[in-house]
Protein backbone atom coordinates (compact mmCIF):
# COMPACT_ATOMS: atom_id res chain seq x y z
CA UNK A 1 0.00 0.00 0.00
CA UNK A 2 1.32 3.35 -0.95
CA UNK A 3 1.61 5.67 1.90
CA UNK A 4 0.42 9.06 1.59
CA UNK A 5 2.73 12.10 1.03
CA UNK A 6 2.55 14.89 3.59
CA UNK A 7 3.13 18.51 2.66
CA UNK A 8 4.99 20.02 5.90
CA UNK A 9 3.92 23.94 6.31
CA UNK A 10 4.99 27.02 8.40
CA UNK A 11 3.42 27.40 12.02
CA UNK A 12 0.51 29.89 11.84
CA UNK A 13 1.70 31.41 14.98
CA UNK A 14 -0.24 35.32 13.90
CA UNK A 15 -4.07 35.07 12.97
CA UNK A 16 -6.57 38.10 12.48
CA UNK A 17 -9.91 37.77 13.16
CA UNK A 18 -11.54 40.71 11.29
CA UNK A 19 -14.66 42.10 11.59
CA UNK A 20 -16.84 45.29 10.54
CA UNK A 21 -15.02 45.98 7.27
CA UNK A 22 -18.39 46.52 5.62
CA UNK A 23 -20.25 48.30 8.97
CA UNK A 24 -23.66 47.17 8.30
CA UNK A 25 -23.34 43.49 8.29
CA UNK A 26 -23.56 42.87 11.97
CA UNK A 27 -22.63 39.34 12.56
CA UNK A 28 -18.86 39.79 12.16
CA UNK A 29 -19.33 43.46 14.07
CA UNK A 30 -21.05 41.70 17.28
CA UNK A 31 -18.70 38.41 17.05
CA UNK A 32 -15.17 40.63 16.93
CA UNK A 33 -16.64 42.52 19.44
CA UNK A 34 -17.57 39.52 21.92
CA UNK A 35 -14.34 37.85 20.96
CA UNK A 36 -12.40 40.87 22.14
CA UNK A 37 -14.16 40.88 25.44
CA UNK A 38 -13.35 36.73 26.05
CA UNK A 39 -9.91 37.83 25.05
CA UNK A 40 -8.94 40.60 27.85
CA UNK A 41 -11.00 37.88 30.60
CA UNK A 42 -8.61 34.84 29.80
CA UNK A 43 -5.53 34.66 31.48
CA UNK A 44 -3.66 31.89 29.89
CA UNK A 45 -0.98 32.94 27.29
CA UNK A 46 -1.33 30.52 23.90
CA UNK A 47 1.76 30.18 21.32
CA UNK A 48 -0.63 31.23 18.87
CA UNK A 49 -1.55 34.91 18.92
CA UNK A 50 -5.07 35.97 17.79
CA UNK A 51 -5.67 39.83 16.71
CA UNK A 52 -9.12 41.15 16.80
CA UNK A 53 -10.04 44.01 14.70
CA UNK A 54 -12.78 45.89 13.64
CA UNK A 55 -12.30 46.79 10.54
CA UNK A 56 -14.06 50.31 9.36
CA UNK A 57 -14.78 51.85 12.85
CA UNK A 58 -16.28 55.32 10.88
CA UNK A 59 -18.49 52.97 8.68
CA UNK A 60 -19.78 50.98 12.19
CA UNK A 61 -20.79 53.86 14.01
CA UNK A 62 -23.13 54.43 11.13
CA UNK A 63 -24.17 50.98 10.33
CA UNK A 64 -23.02 51.31 6.61
CA UNK A 65 -21.20 49.51 4.18
CA UNK A 66 -18.90 52.56 3.55
CA UNK A 67 -17.99 55.86 4.23
CA UNK A 68 -16.12 56.90 0.95
CA UNK A 69 -15.28 53.67 -0.84
CA UNK A 70 -15.69 50.15 -0.61
CA UNK A 71 -13.14 49.18 1.87
CA UNK A 72 -13.16 45.77 0.73
CA UNK A 73 -11.92 46.73 -2.98
CA UNK A 74 -8.40 48.77 -1.36
CA UNK A 75 -6.10 46.42 -1.07
CA UNK A 76 -4.87 45.70 -3.98
CA UNK A 77 -0.95 46.37 -4.47
CA UNK A 78 -1.36 49.62 -6.26
CA UNK A 79 -3.84 50.88 -3.97
CA UNK A 80 -1.48 50.06 -1.04
CA UNK A 81 1.51 51.07 -2.66
CA UNK A 82 0.22 54.46 -4.62
CA UNK A 83 0.75 58.07 -3.73
CA UNK A 84 -0.40 59.07 -0.24
CA UNK A 85 -3.12 61.86 0.02
CA UNK A 86 -4.97 63.66 2.94
CA UNK A 87 -7.68 63.95 0.34
CA UNK A 88 -8.06 60.20 -0.14
CA UNK A 89 -11.13 58.64 0.73
CA UNK A 90 -11.18 57.30 4.19
CA UNK A 91 -11.44 53.95 3.38
CA UNK A 92 -8.10 54.13 1.21
CA UNK A 93 -6.41 55.71 4.53
CA UNK A 94 -7.69 52.88 6.57
CA UNK A 95 -6.76 50.26 4.30
CA UNK A 96 -2.97 51.25 4.03
CA UNK A 97 -3.38 51.40 8.36
CA UNK A 98 -4.62 47.63 7.77
CA UNK A 99 -1.90 46.94 5.89
CA UNK A 100 0.48 48.27 8.27
CA UNK A 101 -1.21 46.33 11.04
CA UNK A 102 -1.19 42.96 9.28
CA UNK A 103 0.98 43.41 6.44
CA UNK A 104 2.68 44.46 4.64
CA UNK A 105 0.89 42.45 1.77
CA UNK A 106 3.25 39.88 0.65
CA UNK A 107 6.16 40.39 2.90
CA UNK A 108 7.58 37.86 4.88
CA UNK A 109 6.27 40.24 7.96
CA UNK A 110 2.68 39.46 7.49
CA UNK A 111 0.43 37.84 9.61
CA UNK A 112 0.39 34.08 9.16
CA UNK A 113 -3.64 33.76 8.37
CA UNK A 114 -6.05 36.46 7.91
CA UNK A 115 -10.07 35.71 8.61
CA UNK A 116 -12.43 38.40 7.01
CA UNK A 117 -15.91 38.29 8.46
CA UNK A 118 -19.06 38.89 6.14
CA UNK A 119 -22.85 38.76 5.50
CA UNK A 120 -25.30 38.65 2.84
CA UNK A 121 -28.43 39.18 1.87
CA UNK A 122 -28.32 35.83 -0.17
CA UNK A 123 -29.13 32.36 0.47
CA UNK A 124 -26.11 31.00 0.20
CA UNK A 125 -25.55 29.21 3.74
CA UNK A 126 -21.54 29.84 5.03
CA UNK A 127 -19.06 30.21 2.24
CA UNK A 128 -15.14 30.40 2.49
CA UNK A 129 -14.03 32.94 -0.04
CA UNK A 130 -10.69 32.97 -1.31
CA UNK A 131 -8.35 33.60 -4.32
CA UNK A 132 -6.50 30.15 -4.21
CA UNK A 133 -7.40 26.46 -5.19
CA UNK A 134 -4.19 25.73 -3.93
CA UNK A 135 -3.38 26.74 -0.61
CA UNK A 136 -3.99 23.49 1.25
CA UNK A 137 -4.16 25.46 4.44
CA UNK A 138 -7.74 27.48 3.60
CA UNK A 139 -8.94 24.15 2.12
CA UNK A 140 -8.38 21.77 4.52
CA UNK A 141 -9.82 24.50 7.41
CA UNK A 142 -12.70 24.06 4.99
CA UNK A 143 -12.90 20.49 4.80
CA UNK A 144 -12.64 20.53 8.62
CA UNK A 145 -15.34 23.15 9.10
CA UNK A 146 -17.70 20.84 6.58
CA UNK A 147 -17.11 17.62 8.81
CA UNK A 148 -17.61 19.70 12.21
CA UNK A 149 -20.70 21.91 10.89
CA UNK A 150 -23.22 18.74 9.43
CA UNK A 151 -26.24 20.89 9.53
CA UNK A 152 -24.91 24.19 7.88
CA UNK A 153 -24.36 24.37 4.26
CA UNK A 154 -20.53 25.00 3.57
CA UNK A 155 -18.71 25.83 0.49
CA UNK A 156 -15.81 27.25 -0.91
CA UNK A 157 -15.43 30.07 -3.72
CA UNK A 158 -12.21 30.45 -5.47
CA UNK A 159 -11.55 33.85 -7.23
CA UNK A 160 -8.96 33.07 -10.00
CA UNK A 161 -7.17 36.81 -9.19
CA UNK A 162 -3.24 37.18 -9.06
CA UNK A 163 -2.31 38.44 -5.15
CA UNK A 164 -1.05 41.64 -6.74
CA UNK A 165 -4.52 42.18 -8.26
CA UNK A 166 -6.22 40.79 -5.04
CA UNK A 167 -8.56 43.54 -3.29
CA UNK A 168 -10.20 41.83 -0.34
CA UNK A 169 -8.59 42.26 3.58
CA UNK A 170 -8.31 38.95 3.75
CA UNK A 171 -5.07 38.97 1.01
CA UNK A 172 -2.84 41.04 3.16
CA UNK A 173 -2.30 37.79 5.46
CA UNK A 174 -0.15 34.49 4.17
CA UNK A 175 -3.06 32.93 3.97
CA UNK A 176 -6.61 33.70 4.27
CA UNK A 177 -10.21 34.08 3.66
CA UNK A 178 -13.51 35.59 4.34
CA UNK A 179 -16.39 33.73 5.64
CA UNK A 180 -19.77 34.95 4.14
CA UNK A 181 -22.67 33.68 5.76
CA UNK A 182 -26.37 34.61 5.20
CA UNK A 183 -29.24 35.39 4.37
CA UNK A 184 -29.05 38.27 6.85
CA UNK A 185 -30.28 41.79 5.46
CA UNK A 186 -27.99 44.28 6.18
CA UNK A 187 -28.29 46.29 9.00
CA UNK A 188 -29.40 43.31 11.46
CA UNK A 189 -28.19 40.55 13.19
CA UNK A 190 -30.25 36.97 13.33
CA UNK A 191 -29.00 34.93 16.18
CA UNK A 192 -28.91 32.10 13.81
CA UNK A 193 -26.50 33.73 11.39
CA UNK A 194 -24.57 34.59 14.56
CA UNK A 195 -24.06 31.25 15.83
CA UNK A 196 -22.80 29.96 12.89
CA UNK A 197 -20.34 32.35 12.22
CA UNK A 198 -19.30 32.02 15.64
CA UNK A 199 -18.79 28.55 15.38
CA UNK A 200 -17.06 28.37 11.89
CA UNK A 201 -14.41 30.68 13.57
CA UNK A 202 -14.02 28.76 16.58
CA UNK A 203 -13.36 25.25 14.33
CA UNK A 204 -11.38 27.24 12.37
CA UNK A 205 -9.02 28.34 15.35
CA UNK A 206 -9.42 24.59 16.94
CA UNK A 207 -7.77 23.67 13.36
CA UNK A 208 -5.00 26.21 13.81
CA UNK A 209 -4.31 24.95 17.16
CA UNK A 210 -4.30 21.30 16.03
CA UNK A 211 -2.00 22.02 13.17
CA UNK A 212 0.60 23.66 15.09
CA UNK A 213 0.59 20.99 17.83
CA UNK A 214 1.55 18.59 15.28
CA UNK A 215 -1.10 16.62 14.18
CA UNK A 216 -1.27 15.41 10.31
CA UNK A 217 -4.82 16.08 8.55
CA UNK A 218 -5.08 13.49 5.28
CA UNK A 219 -5.49 14.25 2.07
CA UNK A 220 -8.17 13.72 -0.12
CA UNK A 221 -11.04 15.63 -2.35
CA UNK A 222 -13.01 18.69 -1.62
CA UNK A 223 -15.39 20.71 -3.98
CA UNK A 224 -14.72 24.20 -5.30
CA UNK A 225 -16.73 26.71 -7.20
CA UNK A 226 -14.74 28.87 -9.30
CA UNK A 227 -16.23 32.00 -9.96
CA UNK A 228 -16.87 32.24 -13.92
CA UNK A 229 -18.23 35.52 -14.61
CA UNK A 230 -20.98 38.02 -13.45
CA UNK A 231 -24.45 39.47 -14.82
CA UNK A 232 -26.38 42.67 -14.52
CA UNK A 233 -29.67 43.22 -14.50
CA UNK A 234 -31.67 43.70 -17.81
CA UNK A 235 -31.35 47.82 -17.88
CA UNK A 236 -32.84 50.64 -20.01
CA UNK A 237 -30.60 51.88 -22.61
CA UNK A 238 -31.08 55.64 -21.49
CA UNK A 239 -31.63 55.70 -18.01
CA UNK A 240 -29.42 52.66 -17.19
CA UNK A 241 -32.21 52.25 -14.63
CA UNK A 242 -33.09 47.87 -13.85
CA UNK A 243 -36.11 46.89 -16.10
CA UNK A 244 -36.23 43.43 -14.51
CA UNK A 245 -35.81 41.75 -11.24
CA UNK A 246 -34.51 37.82 -10.29
CA UNK A 247 -36.82 35.38 -11.79
CA UNK A 248 -39.13 33.45 -8.62
CA UNK A 249 -37.67 30.38 -9.80
CA UNK A 250 -34.21 31.62 -9.44
CA UNK A 251 -34.37 33.45 -6.14
CA UNK A 252 -33.03 32.00 -3.28
CA UNK A 253 -31.51 28.89 -5.26
CA UNK A 254 -27.90 29.95 -4.87
CA UNK A 255 -25.71 26.67 -5.54
CA UNK A 256 -28.61 25.25 -7.71
CA UNK A 257 -27.53 24.12 -10.89
CA UNK A 258 -28.67 27.04 -13.36
CA UNK A 259 -29.08 25.35 -16.92
CA UNK A 260 -29.34 27.18 -20.61
CA UNK A 261 -33.18 28.90 -21.28
CA UNK A 262 -33.74 28.39 -16.91
CA UNK A 263 -35.82 31.36 -15.86
CA UNK A 264 -33.14 34.33 -14.99
CA UNK A 265 -34.70 37.36 -14.75
CA UNK A 266 -38.54 38.78 -14.66
CA UNK A 267 -39.29 41.62 -16.46
CA UNK A 268 -41.23 44.91 -14.07
CA UNK A 269 -44.09 43.85 -17.01
CA UNK A 270 -43.91 40.64 -16.51
CA UNK A 271 -41.63 38.70 -18.90
CA UNK A 272 -39.59 35.66 -18.60
CA UNK A 273 -36.10 36.31 -19.53
CA UNK A 274 -34.29 32.61 -19.63
CA UNK A 275 -30.32 32.19 -18.99
CA UNK A 276 -28.52 32.05 -22.53
CA UNK A 277 -25.49 30.58 -21.59
CA UNK A 278 -23.79 27.98 -23.01
CA UNK A 279 -23.03 25.68 -20.31
CA UNK A 280 -24.99 24.80 -16.79
CA UNK A 281 -23.25 27.14 -14.11
CA UNK A 282 -23.96 27.41 -10.28
CA UNK A 283 -25.12 30.91 -9.36
CA UNK A 284 -24.54 32.49 -6.33
CA UNK A 285 -25.04 36.14 -4.89
CA UNK A 286 -28.34 35.88 -6.08
CA UNK A 287 -29.51 39.33 -5.39
CA UNK A 288 -27.39 41.01 -3.03
CA UNK A 289 -28.36 43.97 -1.61
CA UNK A 290 -25.08 45.60 -1.94
CA UNK A 291 -24.24 44.75 -5.64
CA UNK A 292 -27.25 46.60 -7.23
CA UNK A 293 -24.39 49.77 -7.50
CA UNK A 294 -21.54 47.27 -8.77
CA UNK A 295 -24.07 46.18 -11.49
CA UNK A 296 -24.05 42.52 -10.47
CA UNK A 297 -27.62 40.71 -10.29
CA UNK A 298 -25.75 37.65 -9.66
CA UNK A 299 -22.52 35.48 -9.92
CA UNK A 300 -21.69 32.31 -11.92
CA UNK A 301 -19.34 29.26 -11.07
CA UNK A 302 -18.07 26.27 -12.31
CA UNK A 303 -18.08 23.08 -9.58
CA UNK A 304 -14.54 20.97 -9.54
CA UNK A 305 -13.25 18.43 -7.31
CA UNK A 306 -9.68 19.26 -5.95
CA UNK A 307 -7.18 16.84 -4.35
CA UNK A 308 -5.44 18.02 -1.53
CA UNK A 309 -2.45 16.77 -0.18
CA UNK A 310 -2.26 15.48 3.39
CA UNK A 311 -0.46 18.29 5.35
CA UNK A 312 1.39 18.59 9.05
CA UNK A 313 3.57 21.65 10.92
CA UNK A 314 7.17 22.16 10.10
CA UNK A 315 9.26 20.78 12.67
CA UNK A 316 12.31 23.55 14.07
CA UNK A 317 14.89 21.38 12.14
CA UNK A 318 12.19 21.54 8.83
CA UNK A 319 11.81 24.98 9.49
CA UNK A 320 15.40 25.95 9.77
CA UNK A 321 16.30 24.09 6.24
CA UNK A 322 13.71 26.10 4.40
CA UNK A 323 15.09 29.39 5.70
CA UNK A 324 18.35 28.31 4.55
CA UNK A 325 17.23 27.45 1.35
CA UNK A 326 15.26 30.88 1.42
CA UNK A 327 18.57 32.68 2.01
CA UNK A 328 20.28 30.86 -0.52
CA UNK A 329 18.19 31.59 -3.32
CA UNK A 330 17.90 35.29 -2.39
CA UNK A 331 21.54 35.17 -2.31
CA UNK A 332 21.63 34.06 -6.30
CA UNK A 333 19.29 36.47 -7.29
CA UNK A 334 21.33 39.25 -6.18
Amino acid sequence: MEVEEVVCLPKLTRVAVCGGTHGNELSGVYLVRELLKAQQKREEEEPMTVMMVLSNPRAMLQCRRYIDTDLNRCFTHAILNGPESDMAPYEMIRSRELNAMLGPKGSPEAVDFVCDLHNTTANMGLCLIAYSDSDWICLHIFRYLQRQMPDTPVRYIHFDVSHKESYSLDSVGKHGFAIEIGPQAHGVVRSNVYTAMKLGVQHMLDWIRSFNSGATFEGGCVEVFTMVKHIDYPRDKETRHITAAIHPQLQDRDFCLLHPEDPLFQTFSGETLRYKGREPLYPFFINECAYYEKGIALSLARKRCVMIPAVRVQTEQEQQQANEQGFASEEEED
